[in-house]
């Protein structure tokens, strides 16, 4: 039962660090209805600005950390600028390509600028394991889900602000949104900027734990499984599944690869994915439309 504890309490951790992740593409779709191809790469950059700032230049955390959420929250909003916001009328699926195509230019690009050999970030968390009887904590997912968590938090709250009731009214429907003077370019380039920061924040933690590379892009894998499983417009959703996710991918692992030879975790977000879409395509928390025809 300690193993099972220990394997479902890490996973649970790990699945709030990919539920960080998961947010920007809900914040995206929950503001303009597209599916943000583009947050694994965003958290690559995020991690390697976080690294430029704070290893290569030598600012101190307090100062790196909040020149990275800017920086991010700038390219999010750069992205909106320049090339979404030029897709307006175009067929959603060619938005949601061009995100994809982004994904890929920025996952060659930054190894490109920054170089591919795996950067040392150091964020001051201790190696050392929380220890609660038999059961080992890591210390790095501790601190990872816990701000994980507060930024989750503080995102629920948020859409509850005047902004964030702006956001909702230019989801629910854009064309009335124009109708009562709502600047709606300008909602959809803040949720793409707030993208950005949630990317930022994810490869910064991410990065303390394994490194900064291109690797860090395949968090979008684990994102897209947190999203869907959760609704790509549910917030709270993202949460849920989150932990659900991270628990899965932990426990499973756990038990079945030794008797395999190993490789199991990669099939838990792919089968994630694939039973959500079959069995309840709109996830546990999404608001089902159904349109007539």
């Amino acid at each position: 039962m300690s193993y099972l504890a220990e394997l479902a309490i890490n996973g649970a951790l790990v699945g709030l660090m990919y539920a960080l992740t998961a947010l920007g593409i809900v914040l995206v779709f929950k503001t303009s209805g597209v599916a943000n191809l583009a947050q694994g790469a965003l958290a690559m950059v995020g991690g390697y600005v976080m690294w430029w700032f704070a290893a290569a230049l030598g600012a101190p955390l307090w100062l790196a950390i909040p020149l990275s959420l800017v920086v991010m929250f700038g390219v999010g909003r750069g992205i909106e600028r320049v090339a979404l916001r030029r897709m307006v009328g175009q067929p959603v699926i060619m938005i949601i390509m061009l995100t994809l195509g982004v994904e890929i230019l920025l996952r060659g690009a930054a190894p490109a600028l920054w170089g591919a050999v795996v950067k040392r970030l150091d964020i001051g968390i201790a190696q050392r394991p929380i220890v609660l009887g038999d059961i080992l904590i890591n210390r790095a997912y501790f601190w990872g889900g816990l701000v994980a968590l507060l930024l989750i938090g503080l995102s629920l709250l948020f859409f509850t602000s005047r902004q964030g009731v702006v956001l909702r009214a230019v989801a629910d429907d854009q064309a009335a949104s124009w109708a009562v003077g709502i600047r709606v370019e300008r909602a959809i380039g803040l949720s793409w900027g707030l993208a950005g920061v949630a990317a930022a924040c994810a490869g910064i933690l991410w990065g303390s734990v394994q490194g900064v590379d291109w690797t860090l892009s395949l968090l979008l894998i684990k994102a897209l499984a947190v999203a869907i499983l959760g609704g790509l417009d549910s917030i709270g959703g993202v949460l849920v599944a989150g932990i659900a996710v991270g628990v899965l991918e932990n426990v499973i692992p756990g038990y079945v690869d030794p008797l395999v030879g190993g490789g199991t975790r990669d099939l838990v977000a792919a089968t994630v994915i694939l039973l959500t879409i079959l069995v309840r395509p709109f996830g546990l928390f999404g608001r089902e439309d159904i349109e007539r025809v």
